[in-house]
């Protein structure tokens, strides 16, 4: 398997193929290289630490996108052990590819499972429509959110999106009304309802499936109303600016938790999600019983209210 690496990575890169070549030399010859590949060892987990310790936002919102990072299915397959059923379609237009979601056992705890999903190459990827959901996607994720509602069982959104697909086609079927929808609904569920940044949180696309009791963050991930470079190229006509927009936009979980927009942030393995993805699926899966646990035992009526009042104060505003 190739691991890619980020710009801002080409330190670990470095260290990872002295690693590699020391580990080389031991197979070939009698040499033992033990106290040299402890070095390096230790010397690769402080490199580390220094680097992701001190990410920029911007470093921050590549990180999210990193293409070895694990996405909503691999979570959820993980997570249920493979004890995962998809439920398809919207009852309506048809089945969106960028949409998944269905029920799945954590321990013995079933739960409706919904998130965008992304591609790995370029087929996945168009099949997919990179994780750009159309209407008919939030209309099939609210369907399943009523199912769970139905029989009683929490919910998990996996939010990993740039966006809400933006074709003329998606607005020809109602695309603004079907993320409201879904906003409206998704207030008054009377199920658990937990929602998840594990990549890319950007605008209704991710809103669409983002109103829940809990709302977290992965330690790198980003959650805003418009991507960087959408954002630089609205103010400075290009993507040249794109740095300077992610400082600005506030859109790092330790930003969001500052600002009182989401309840928490998960911690990931040291490299991020895609250094590690079973320790980051185990992390995953402890935070999502833990909440349900604390979750279950509040009344339907007070989750909602407490709900309504979270997201209601959320922003400022003036009475004239």
């Amino acid at each position: 398997m190739v691991t890619t690496y980020l710009e801002f990575e080409k330190p670990i890169e470095d260290i990872q193929d002295k690693i590699k070549k020391t580990n080389e030399i031991a197979a070939e010859g009698d040499v033992d290289m033990t106290k040299a590949l402890e070095d390096l060892q230790e010397k690769l987990e402080k490199t580390t630490s220094e680097i992701y310790e001190n990410l920029t936002p911007w470093q921050k919102v590549q990180v999210s996108r990193h293409p070895d990072r694990p996405y909503t299915l691999d979570y959820i397959n993980a997570i249920t052990k493979g004890d995962f059923i998809e439920l398809h379609g919207d009852r309506n237009v048809k089945d969106d590819k960028a949409m998944v979601g269905g029920i799945g056992s954590i321990d013995g705890t079933s739960v409706m499972f919904i998130g965008q999903q992304k591609g790995r190459n370029t087929k996945q990827r168009t099949y997919r429509n990179f994780g750009m959901a159309n209407p008919e996607g939030y209309r099939k994720a609210l369907r399943l959110m009523k199912l769970a509602e139905k029989f009683n069982k929490p919910i998990v959104c996996l939010i990993d999106t740039p966006g809400a697909y933006p074709g003329l086609e998606a607005e020809e079927r109602g695309q603004g009304e079907a993320i409201a929808r879904n906003l409206y609904e998704m207030v008054g569920l009377k199920v658990p309802v937990i929602c998840i940044i594990i990549g890319e949180g950007a605008s209704g696309g991710a809103l669409g499936i983002g109103i829940g009791d809990r709302v977290l963050m992965l330690e790198n991930t980003w959650y805003s109303v418009i991507s960087p470079e959408s954002c630089s190229s609205i103010l400075w006509r290009n993507w040249d600016n794109k740095e300077k927009a992610a400082d600005a936009l506030k859109l790092t979980a330790k930003d969001m938790l500052k600002n009182k927009l989401i309840d928490g942030i998960i911690k990931e393995p040291l490299g991020g999600a895609h250094a590690d993805p079973e320790g980051m699926f185990k992390k995953l899966k402890t935070e999502i019983k833990r909440n349900i646990t604390k979750l279950k035992d509040i009344a339907p009526e007070e989750r909602i209210e407490k709900r309504i009042e979270k997201f209601g104060s959320m922003g400022v505003y003036n009475e004239a």
